[in-house]
C-alpha cells in the first residue's frame, strides 16, 4: 500500500494515541516473516501419500495448502511411472502401442477423492474468510463513525482519551477487509486520529517521545527494506516488502519536519524492490510467450502430415519419427503463459491422438494381408521340409534355393509369429545344406590342408611388424584377413579352436595400431562376409534379417529407456544417478545400433 504524496495527507498519518511503553512494544516486534517450506517426501508410496493425505485434510487449510499439492504431484508422477511400466510391459507380451489402456486404480479413485474434499475445504475456508473480511469491514466502519461522534462531541474532549484508546485498540483487534476499500477505511481512520489529537492537546513532551519512538521504528523498517535489495528471491523479497508495508501503517507519526523524508527513504527502498519484481515477471512472461511460438509450431508440424497419401509402412514410419521427434521436442519446452498453457496442450495433444488413431486403423486395415503372407510362408515351409532329407543334392538345392527367392517375395507377417515361422523354415533349409556339405566327397583331405594353411598364416598374423605408416600396416592386415577368408573348411572339431586362435593374433594387432572395439567388430564381419557370399544368397539373406530383427529390438529399447527419462526425478542424488546411467546405457545402444546399421550396409552390398 502506498503512503500519501503530498505534506497535507502526511498530517493525515496522525499521532496514534499510544503509550511510550506500547510504542516500544510495537518496534520490538519482528519484522520479517520465514514461512517455513512445505515438506518434501519423494520416497512414500502412493498408499503412504494417501494416508499422509487423510492427516492432511484435517489440518488447517492455509498451513498444509503447500503439502497437499506436493502429496498431488508426486502421486501422479508414480502414476505416469506406474502407467509406462504396464505400457512396456504390455507391449513386451506383443500388444501394440496405441491399443494400450492403463488400467485405474481403487487408490487413484481413493486420492482423487481426498484431494476433492480438500478443495471442498479450501473452498469453505475462502468463503468464510471473504465472509470474515465483509465483517471486519463494518466492524472498522463502526468505529470510524464512533470516532467521528467522539471528534464532533461536545463534551470534554480530555473525559473521552480511555473510549477513543479503545476505539483504537478495537480498530487494531479487527482482521483484514475486502482490498477494495482498505485505502478509503485508512483515509478515514488516520483523518479522525488527527483531528481527536488536536482536540485533545497533549502533552508536547509525550507528543515528542512518540514522534521519536515512531522514528526509531520506521529507520528500523527502511533498513530492513534497504537490506531486501540484496535479496536473491525477488519474489521472497516483495512478500517481505508487504509485511513492511503493514507495520509501517501501524506505527504513529514522526516529527512534522521528518515525515516527508522519512517517508521518501522508505518509498525509495519500496520502489527499488517493486521494480525488481516487475521485471522478473515480465521476463518470465517473455519465456512463456517464445514457448508459447515454439509450442504452436510444433502443432503445426504435426498438423501438417497428410496421412491420406501413405499407403505403406515406409510412410507411416517416417511420419512417425517426425511426430516423435516434436513430441521430444515438447517435453524439452516450458510452460506457456497461464491463460494459453491448457489450450495449446489441448490442440498438441488432439494432433498427436489423431495422428496415431489414424495410423492404427492402417494397421489394422493391413491385417488381413499379413494373416495371407503367414498361410503362404507356411506353405513354402512344408516344401522345404518335404524335401530337406532328399540326398538328390543337386535337384533339392535347387529347389530349396527357389524357394528361399520365392519367401523373399512376400511381405510380413504378424510380429508375434515372425520368429517362428523363420525359424521353421531356416532349420528346414540348413538341415539339408549341412547334410550335403557333410557327404561331399574328398571334404576330409582338403579341410585338414586348410587347418595346415590357417596354422601358417596365424603364425604370420603373429609374427607381423607394423611399418611407420598405420594405413599400410592395416592395408597389410586385411590382405591376411582375405587370404584367411580364401581358404576353405577346417575339420568340424578344430573349426572353434583355430579360429579362436585366429581372431587372438588379429585382435593383438589391431591394439597395436589403436583400432578400437568397433571397427575391430566390424573388420571381422567385413571378413567374415566374405565365406558367407561364398555360400550363396541363402546365407546373406538369413545374416542380414538376423541383424535387421537385432537393430529394431535396439531401436525398441533406446525409445523405452529415452521415455522413462521422462519420469525421473533428479531432486536427489539417487535420481541423478539414476539418469546418468539410464543416459550412459542409451549412448552404448545407439553405438551398437551404428555398428549394425554399417553391417546391414556391406551385405547390401554384397547382394
Amino acid at each position: 500500500m502506498d503512503a500519501p504524496d503530498t505534506m497535507n495527507e502526511m498530517d493525515n498519518l496522525n499521532e496514534s494515541l499510544i503509550t511510550p511503553e506500547e510504542i516500544q512494544e510495537v518496534t520490538t516486534e519482528p519484522i520479517l516473516e520465514v514461512k517455513p517450506e512445505a515438506p518434501v517426501a519423494h520416497d512414500l508410496t502412493k498408499q503412504e501419500i494417501c494416508d499422509r493425505m487423510k492427516e492432511l485434510i484435517e489440518q488447517n487449510v492455509e498451513q498444509v495448502k503447500e503439502e497437499v499439492e506436493s502429496m498431488k504431484q508426486l502421486f501422479y508422477k508414480k502414476s505416469k511411472s506406474e502407467v509406462g511400466e504396464q505400457r512396456a510391459a504390455f507391449i513386451e507380451k506383443g500388444g501394440v502401442e496405441t491399443e494400450f489402456i492403463p488400467e485405474p486404480t481403487e487408490l487413484e479413485t481413493e486420492f482423487k477423492e481426498l484431494l476433492n474434499e480438500f478443495r471442498n475445504n479450501k473452498a469453505k475456508l475462502n468463503a468464510q474468510q471473504e465472509q470474515e473480511k465483509g465483517n471486519n469491514l463494518l466492524k472498522k466502519q463502526h468505529i470510524i463513525e464512533q470516532m467521528k461522534q467522539l471528534v464532533e462531541s461536545n463534551d470534554d474532549v480530555s473525559a473521552n482519551v480511555a473510549a477513543f484508546r479503545q476505539l483504537q485498540q478495537d480498530w487494531k483487534n479487527t482482521g483484514p477487509v475486502p482490498p477494495t476499500a482498505t485505502n478509503e477505511l485508512w483515509k478515514q481512520y488516520n483523518l479522525y486520529q488527527e483531528s481527536f489529537w488536536d482536540l485533545i492537546k497533549i502533552n508536547n513532551e509525550l507528543r515528542e517521545y512518540d514522534f521519536k519512538k515512531n522514528l526509531e521504528a520506521k529507520t528500523k523498517l527502511c533498513e530492513a527494506a534497504e537490506m531486501l535489495a540484496n535479496e536473491e528471491d525477488v519474489v521472497s523479497a516483495f512478500r517481505q516488502l508487504q509485511k513492511l508495508h503493514e507495520n509501517w501503517h501501524e506505527l504513529g507519526p514522526v516529527a512534522r519536519e521528518l515525515r516527508e523524508e522519512i517517508w521518501n527513504r522508505f518509498k525509495t527502498a519500496s520502489t527499488a524492490i517493486n521494480k525488481k519484481h516487475q521485471s522478473h515477471f515480465d521476463d518470465i512472461r517473455k519465456v512463456e510467450d517464445e514457448n508459447m511460438a515454439l509450442k504452436a509450431s510444433l502443432c503445426e508440424r504435426i498438423e501438417a502430415i497428410d496421412t491420406t497419401k501413405f499407403s505403406s509402412y515406409k510412410d507411416w514410419d517416417e511420419a512417425t519419427k517426425i511426430v516423435l521427434e516434436a513430441q521430444e521436442e515438447w517435453r524439452s519446452v516450458g510452460f506457456a503463459p497461464r491463460k494459453a498453457n491448457q489450450k495449446i496442450f489441448d490442440r498438441y495433444r488432439k494432433a498427436c491422438d489423431k495422428f496415431f488413431s489414424t495410423k492404427a486403423e492402417f494397421y489394422k486395415s493391413i491385417k488381413s494381408n499379413l494373416t495371407q503372407n503367414l498361410e503362404q510362408k507356411k506353405l513354402l515351409c512344408e516344401k522345404a521340409e518335404a524335401i530337406k532329407d532328399s540326398t538328390d543334392w543337386k535337384e533339392a538345392g535347387d529347389q530349396l534355393v527357389l524357394l528361399q527367392k520365392e519367401w523373399k517375395t512376400i511381405g510380413p507377417v504378424a510380429k508375434k509369429y515372425s520368429d517362428d515361422i523363420w525359424k521353421r523354415f531356416i532349420t528346414a533349409c540348413d538341415y539339408f545344406f549341412e547334410q550335403k556339405n557333410k557327404n561331399v566327397s574328398g571334404q576330409r583331405s582338403v579341410e585338414m590342408q586348410n587347418l595346415d594353411k590357417k596354422k601358417e598364416l596365424i603364425a604370420k598374423i603373429t609374427g607381423f611388424e607394423k611399418t611407420g605408416n598405420a594405413a599400410e600396416s592395416l592395408a597389410a592386415l586385411r590382405a591376411l584377413a582375405a587370404e584367411w577368408n580364401a581358404l576353405g573348411h577346417v575339420p568340424f572339431k578344430e573349426k572353434d579352436k583355430i579360429y579362436k586362435e585366429y581372431r587372438a593374433a588379429l585382435d593383438a594387432q589391431f591394439e597395436k595400431l589403436n583400432i578400437d572395439v568397433s571397427q575391430r567388430r566390424l573388420e571381422t564381419f567385413r571378413n567374415n562376409l566374405k565365406d558367407m557370399t561364398s555360400k550363396g544368397d541363402n546365407k546373406l539373406y538369413r545374416e542380414r534379417e538376423k541383424l535387421v530383427r537385432a537393430y529394431e529390438h535396439l531401436k525398441s529399447e533406446i525409445a523405452t529407456y529415452e521415455n522413462n527419462i521422462g519420469f525421473l526425478s533428479i531432486a536427489s542424488k539417487k535420481g541423478d544417478g539414476m539418469l546418468k546411467e539410464m543416459e550412459r546405457k542409451i549412448e552404448t545402444l545407439k553405438e551398437e545400433c551404428k555398428l549394425l546399421e554399417q553391417k546391414i550396409s556391406l551385405i547390401d552390398d554384397q547382394m
